[in-house]
């Protein structure tokens, strides 16, 4: 009797399975050996790490992070094959308590019986802590050699105790030649070339989008198509609709690209900040939270250097919120550009940093009495506000007299840069610096 979640051995390379039904092209062209597996050479190479642990005999744990259809159920069979193992493959997404108990209980028979289980765990990052904390006595005693999958960052969606226990290895997205491999050996199992134009072979690359088991179920999809001649990429974008760019608003990739973004506006690169907004947009974010962000971008990374900026971002909030989707989109894109050909200035956003450092490690302090308010004759008598000098009564309307608590240390927190109008608010600073400096020694 089979043991529950149980693939069976793998599958032999024919078009139809025993009952005479066709499989689909990406389970015929699934590799036999991890020798054909397509891409990820940074994780099976000889010096990688897979190829490392095969070489010594010593497969450990590990974690596979990496987006759909690069390969990670495929390298995980393989890996149960090479080390002569049982394989078992379950979901995060189907398998509860229960469930896993079964497969644990199956495993330890397994081992009585001299044979080992390698367990592939796809969605891994879907189980909850106290499911993850269920594998830690099983890949310890060595009941197990687990190999999970994710899509999601291991870093924040995988327990601590998992993690030091299993090794992260990252796989990428397959890159165009890695794909017109695949369409290659997928021309070569069914016996024809694609019915397309270079153009138009390339365009049906490109909609895979790194994804190798997409790109095999369009190669199935075209060709089946009857065509009289091969197709340009208007008559194959006519047949085959774009599929979706991978996009979580909630995701890692919600992090990764908002991170592309700021950092191509403090960049000063107006083309790829563009890019990465109608990435996100294209992706479904929210512009409202996009409009939040720029602005923000706006007060850390260009300040005071470009004063405007702050209220060019407002105002294409404001024409978001009037004109909604699409049409206010635009006037994003035009803040986002803005703000990449702006000067760019941190000076203030690391003086207010600085000053509340400041605030939370100088306790207490008082201002000193003389710019303490007096309203009452008793407060008077304490003395304050006594000895205050009202700056516009002062030459040059500047006084230079101290407002740090008494016997702090005086904090230096704002330093312009020489870019954009902080230009001038430097020049002034160092006047009223000297102005300050003289004032206090009792000069002109």
């Amino acid at each position: 009797m089979p043991d529950l979640f149980d693939t069976g051995p793998m599958s032999e390379d024919a078009s139809s399975d025993r009952r005479g039904v066709a499989r689909p092209l990406a389970d015929r062209l699934r590799p036999t050996v991890l020798g054909d597996v397509i891409g990820q050479p940074q994780v099976l190479g000889p010096d990688a790490p897979l190829g490392v642990m095969l070489a010594s005999g010593a497969l450990s744990s590990v974690v596979f992070w990496g987006p759909p259809g690069v390969g990670k159920t495929t390298i995980a069979r393989l890996l149960a094959h090479e080390t002569d193992q049982h394989f078992v493959q379950i979901s995060a997404i189907f398998t509860g308590v229960p469930d896993l108990r079964k497969v644990f209980e199956a495993a330890r028979h397994r081992r009585a019986n001299g044979q080992g289980t390698l367990l592939f765990v796809d969605e891994i990052h879907r189980f909850n802590k106290a499911q993850q904390d269920s594998f830690l006595p099983h890949m310890e005693d060595g009941t197990i050699l687990l190999v999970g999958a994710t899509t999601e960052n291991p870093s924040f969606e995988l327990n601590a105790a998992l993690l030091s226990r299993a090794q992260v290895l990252v796989l990428d997205r397959l890159s165009p030649t890695d794909l017109e491999r695949l369409a290659q050996r997928a021309e070569t199992e069914m016996d024809r070339a694609l019915p397309l134009l270079p153009q138009a072979r390339a365009t049906l690359l490109d909609m895979a989008d790194g994804d190798g088991r997409a790109l095999l179920n369009l190669v199935e999809q075209v060709m089946a198509w009857t065509v009289d001649a091969p197709l340009d990429t208007a008559g194959l974008q006519s047949r085959l609709q774009r599929r979706a760019a991978q996009y979580d608003k909630s995701g890692d990739a919600h992090y990764n690209l908002i991170s592309a973004l700021h950092k191509s506006v403090r960049g000063s690169d107006p083309d790829a900040s563009l890019y990465w907004l109608a990435r996100m947009l294209a992706g479904g974010e929210d512009p409202r939270y996009l409009a939040r962000r720029i602005t923000r971008m706006a007060v850390e990374d260009i300040g005071l250097a470009d004063p405007q900026a702050q209220r060019v971002c407002l105002d294409a909030w404001e024409t978001y919120e009037r004109l909604g989707s699409p049409e206010g989109e635009l006037a994003l894109g035009q803040a986002v550009t803005y703000l990449a050909l702006a000067p760019k200035s941190n000076a203030g956003y690391a003086a207010f940093k600085a000053a509340m450092r400041d605030a939370r490690t100088s306790g207490s302090q008082p201002p000193p009495k003389i710019i303490r308010n007096a309203p009452t004759r008793l407060m008077k008598e304490q003395g304050y506000g006594e000895g205050y000098a009202y700056d516009h009564d002062e030459e040059d309307s500047f006084s230079g007299q101290n407002y740090f608590p008494d016997g702090m240390k005086r904090g230096i927190y704002y330093l312009p840069k020489e870019r954009g109008f902080e230009r001038d608010l430097k020049k002034r600073l160092d006047w009223f610096v000297s102005l300050r400096a003289k004032r206090q020694a009792g000069g002109d």
